[in-house]
């Protein structure tokens, strides 16, 4: 299961996020976001994508799973048991997002299929 989807910039400034509904969401929001920068811009280039995720995102119990497109990282937070692999996938056709992941669970990753949804 998909927990969170973030972007953000190479200075960790968020690009897309969920609309917090009160300053305390908002402020812990913040922080998972700084967190996570932190957690994935310190990784060296030639090394995986996917790493635990750190302590305000669940720990050993989630894993983040990351991609850099030109200065944008798009990270995906899902429950450890989800399939690496699978969510690369998922991240190489992250303009046609809405038509595969719903409340949080992966419907399909096969983009020919989703790009036929999107033409009807």
């Amino acid at each position: 299961m998909i927990k969170a989807i973030l972007i953000f910039n190479n200075h960790g400034q968020p690009r897309s996020s969920p609309s917090p509904t009160s300053p305390t969401v908002k402020i812990h929001a913040q922080q998972i976001i700084r967190e996570t920068f932190h957690l994935v811009s310190k990784r060296d280039e030639n090394v995986c994508s996917f790493l635990e995720g750190g302590l305000l995102i669940g720990g050993s119990d989630n894993k983040l799973i990351y991609r850099h497109y030109a200065t944008l990282c798009f990270v995906f937070c899902v429950r450890s048991s989800e399939s690496e692999l699978g969510i690369l996938d998922l991240l190489q056709v992250p303009n046609i997002l809405a038509e595969m992941v719903m409340g949080g669970m992966v419907l399909k990753t096969n983009m020919n299929e989703s790009v036929t949804h999107i033409d009807a």
